[in-house]
């Protein structure tokens, strides 16, 4: 193995442990968002997340002539068990031998990227038919690590040693900066973690299920749990990426899972999350309703509600005509994926508030105070965050500060008492549950 020749400069530089968490990167706060009901109402929290695995790292996985699959370096560390699992991820080691030159995901709020390629003849990797560079990562940045990990790729092609990967890794952590093999430089700061969530088309998925879009709208207000399955990684992650847009107003993708195997460690850890985004290409999952309230195949278009999700997934005229706003505004040829709306929300010392969405500045590491943050460009943003402003208006006059006075909770009889039509009454009784303003 190539790896192997450098086996005194790797030792000499500590790399290739696996420990428990030994040597892994410090991780900073996730960014926090709320969500705010009304002017004078307090900030609604996030969900509880299961904890998350400290294990910033960048690994290479070699198969070789004989068809051997090693996972050959790391640096600085990772643990045994995310190791057997960015293997699975890893297209080297599939037997069906199809080659997927991207895929990312995440694991415990770790999210990793994986890039593969196939080593030409005239590379000094002599023995090595194919490799995949895996670098995990506290934020989700695709197009980012895409682009970091394909410039590592030509480093080991070029020198057959991780050590220029090594460098290079660390001056982006330290520097957000490094050297590519030809002209330019890769600069973190090109790559705005807020594009990535952009990145996706709400369009390309009312173009495939029309008004059936607001089942997945329904799902993700009331932090369901949906499954998505395709047999093609590739259709699975384009898909399941742009799914939280259509809740821009949490700005939350902590809730996707876009590669899932059906693994015991993998199913235990989405158990842990209150409602998720998870992407299969085994068709195994169609039997696993335990795993899903909303299952999409995304093959056949076609979308089920598990039998237990019915009660809170029913459709009335609220439904009708979030449906109607998302599949007008779709179809909309003045709207298009790539239009940037001109509306801006401005970051100040304090809190601002559009659309229901509270963002406090201290929170936003990548944004400074002073500057601005683009609301979603694609065609349906705009017009949902608004909507949704108006279903939350709902609630307001049936809530109350709870006896502790550190929350708000739901008046279900103050509900009631509206006598809202069956469907939507419902709604927001669960949509009260899924913000936790129950009492308890």
């Amino acid at each position: 193995m190539a790896a192997a020749e450098a086996a005194d400069t790797q030792l000499m530089l500590g790399v290739g442990l696996i420990g428990e968490d030994e040597g892994a990167l410090p991780r900073s706060p996730a960014p926090q968002f709320g969500l705010r009901l009304g002017p004078g109402w307090p900030l609604l929290p996030r969900s509880p997340a299961p904890p998350a695995v400290r294990s910033d790292h960048l690994s290479t996985v070699e198969k070789d002539t004989n068809g051997e699959v090693l996972w050959v370096w790391c640096y600085p560390s990772t643990t045994a068990t995310l190791r057997n699992l960015l293997l699975r991820k890893c297209c080297l080691t599939d037997e069906n031998k199809l080659l997927h030159p991207f895929v990312f995901g995440q694991y415990r709020r770790t999210w990793f990227y994986i890039t593969t390629v196939e080593v030409p003849d005239s590379s000094v990797l002599i023995k090595v038919t194919h490799f995949s560079i895996v670098l995990t990562a506290k934020d989700f940045n695709p197009e980012k690590y895409a682009a970091f990990t394909r410039i590592l790729c030509r480093m080991y092609l070029k020198h057959g040693s991780p050590v220029k990967m090594m460098e290079s890794y660390i001056a982006v952590l330290t520097k957000g900066i490094c050297q590519s093999e030809e002209n330019g430089s890769f600069l973190s700061k090109d790559f705005d973690a807020r594009k990535a969530y952009l990145a996706g088309s709400i369009k390309d998925i009312v173009s495939q299920f029309g008004m059936e879009t607001v089942i997945l709208h329904t799902a993700l207000m009331l932090k369901k749990r949906i499954v998505v399955y395709h047999p093609k990684i590739e259709a699975v992650q384009e898909f399941t990426r742009t799914l939280p847009a259509l809740v821009w107003h949490r700005q939350d993708w902590t809730i996707l899972h876009s590669y899932v195997h059906l693994s015991a460690e993998e199913l235990e850890a989405l158990r842990m999350c209150p409602g998720y985004i998870a992407g299969f290409v085994d068709l195994e999952v169609s039997n696993r309703s335990d795993l899903y309230d909303v299952f999409v195949n995304l093959a056949d278009r076609e979308i089920t509600i598990a039998p237990l999700a019915k009660e809170a997934m029913t459709m009335g005229k609220l439904h009708k005509e979030i449906g109607q706003l998302i599949v007008q505004s779709a179809e909309d040829p003045e709207k298009s994926d790539g239009q940037v709306i001109q509306r801006w929300w401005p970051i100040g010392s304090g809190q601002e508030e559009w659309g229901g969405l509270v963002l406090r500045a201290e929170t936003l590491p990548f944004l400074p105070c002073g500057s601005s943050l683009p609301i979603h460009p694609s065609i349906n943003a705009q017009d949902i965050s608004l909507k949704t402003r108006e279903i939350f208006t709902h609630l307001e006059p049936f809530s109350e500060v709870s006896g502790d006075g550190e929350k708000l909770v739901l008046n279900f009889e103050a509900l009631k008492q509206r006598r809202f039509p069956p469907a939507t009454e419902n709604f927001l009784y669960h949509l009260a549950a899924a913000e936790q303003m129950l009492k308890i």
